[in-house]
């Protein structure tokens, strides 16, 4: 399933209202739209776990948000902020179990990506001598087999957007991969529609040209006649974000306005 999140003028602000990280984060928050009660693994970054928050604060209630670690909130924690109250407790063997079972939407940060969702957080250079050693596959390969699986990318770049990933940490859909559902960036939202499931632009956040993210990326895109810009908040999501969730606005030290 790949949520809709072109704009909408009847229920969104105007662009101008919203900073380019808000505008990711609603991007984030789309993810999970229509995921019912499953656990939101938003891993990545401040951006996709305010996203998430935002999601179960607004259109997607039964959506599971953790403190960060092991704890189930009971309510959306604002970011920064201790778990308060606590309505379960997820310890490493009922983590994996939800792996295995696929009630999990993990948001990975792929330091590499390719045009099926390939995806590398291992190393950087030939496998025998690298360059740059990262965090190792960790979770990667169960959760993109698995579970339901989207990415944050907070700077789009032709070092992110690869032909070819250097090692394959996260599975693409080439190699089967259960759903990769979007790629958010802080250019322009991507989803794996066209035919073979390569990657395709599916929209281009406010203030961005389809040439720019063409330029930022690696390989060639799938380009649709018309692209979209991404959805702006509402006016409601934004309170939440300022008010509620981000108030120290960790958002905008992810994505500088």
């Amino acid at each position: 399933m790949t949520p809709d999140i072109s704009t909408d003028m009847n229920t969104t602000v105007s662009a101008g209202q919203a900073t380019r990280a808000e505008v990711c984060a609603v991007a984030c928050a789309e993810m999970f739209r229509g995921d019912g009660e499953i656990v939101a693994a938003a891993v990545a970054g401040m951006i996709p776990a305010l996203g998430a928050r935002l999601a179960r604060s607004t259109f997607e209630a039964d959506l599971l948000t953790t403190d960060g670690g092991p704890f189930l909130t009971a309510e959306p924690v604002p970011l920064g902020s201790p778990a308060g109250d606590v309505e379960g407790w997820l310890p490493f063997r009922d983590h994996l179990w939800l792996v295995l079972n696929g009630k999990r939407h993990v948001v990975l940060g792929p330091s590499q990506i390719d045009r099926h969702g390939n995806c590398n957080i291992s190393s950087i250079g030939d496998w025998g001598r690298p360059k740059s050693q990262l965090l190792g596959a960790r979770g990667a390969p169960g959760n993109t087999r698995c579970n339901t699986t989207s990415f944050w990318v907070p700077r789009h770049s032709t070092r992110v957007f690869v032909d070819a990933v250097d090692f394959v940490s996260g599975i693409g859909y080439d190699r089967g991969a259960f759903e990769l559902r979007v790629v958010v960036t802080n250019l322009c939202v991507l989803d794996f529609g066209a035919p073979g499931h390569r990657m395709r632009l599916r929209s281009v956040h406010p203030g961005v040209s389809v040439d720019e993210v063409v330029a930022a990326t690696g390989f060639e895109l799938v380009i649709p006649a018309e692209v979209p810009e991404s959805r702006s908040p509402t006016e409601e999501e934004l309170r939440i974000m300022r008010e509620v969730l981000d108030i120290e606005g960790f958002r905008d030290r992810e994505v500088p306005a």
